[in-house]
Parts: structure tokens; C-alpha cells; sequence
């Protein structure tokens, strides 16, 4: 039986994150992220490009990368969402703080200090599982 995508994944540092233009073209960031509820949870601008994407398309796709971006592994098809209910956005910031860290701690005092923290979007991404 092969491995959960989301638990092979969970070892990782960055994930490759595709959005979908209107016209189809993908539009890769990497992103830090962390796995949660069989979920994965990602955390970016509010009005980054990928959020006006996801709104018009919750279509997406992941897939392992380094820091740049270059990906190492499969690209897996997912669905995405912005999640705004506290309880989601509470177990999303308690999986990233237990994956990243004091790395996230320090990327959330200056976000804080910066005023950027309370401009963040929080996106939870289900990932399809393989046809069989």
C-alpha cells in the first residue's frame, strides 16, 4: 500500500504550491507548510496573487522543493481554501509553530512588528488521493 502523500510530505521543509490562472497556466510558490487533520495548512498575504487565484479556482497542486522552488518529487492534485473560522486558523499557527519552530516564532514577531501579521490569509489544502 503506498505511503499517505501528506505524511511522506510532512518530512519535507517546502512544498512547490500551484495556483491556477482563469487560462489554466500554473503559477508555482514555495511555501513553508505544515501538516494537520490529514490536511496541509499554508499561510501567505491576504491579496497575494495565489489568494485571488484560489478564490476564482480551488484547484491546486503540490509537490516537494527546496527553498527556490525546484521541485524533487511528484506533483500531487489537491483542492484549496482560505479558512478564516478561529478553530482552523488555531490548528493551522499550532502545526506551523510545532514544525518550524523558533523560525516561525521569529517570522511572527516581525511580521507583527511590521504590521503584516494580521494581513495573512490562512489556506487549508486537501490533497485527491490517486485514482487506483
Amino acid at each position: 500500500m503506498p505511503e499517505d502523500p501528506t505524511r511522506r510530505l510532512a518530512r519535507e521543509s517546502y512544498i512547490s504550491f500551484a495556483t491556477f490562472r482563469r487560462n489554466g497556466q500554473a503559477v508555482e510558490t514555495p511555501v513553508w507548510f505544515a501538516p494537520a487533520n490529514g490536511k496541509l495548512y499554508v499561510f501567505s498575504e491576504a491579496k497575494a496573487g495565489k489568494m485571488k487565484r484560489l478564490k476564482n479556482d480551488p484547484t491546486c497542486r503540490v509537490a516537494a522543493c527546496d527553498l527556490r522552488g525546484k521541485v524533487h518529487a511528484e506533483w500531487i492534485p489537491g483542492r484549496a481554501r482560505r479558512v478564516e473560522d478561529a478553530e482552523s486558523v488555531a490548528i493551522a499557527y499550532e502545526a506551523l509553530h510545532a514544525k518550524y519552530g523558533w523560525l516561525m516564532r521569529l517570522t511572527d514577531f516581525f511580521s507583527r512588528l511590521t504590521g503584516r501579521y494580521d494581513a495573512r490569509a490562512i489556506v487549508e489544502i486537501e490533497l485527491v488521493p490517486p485514482a487506483d
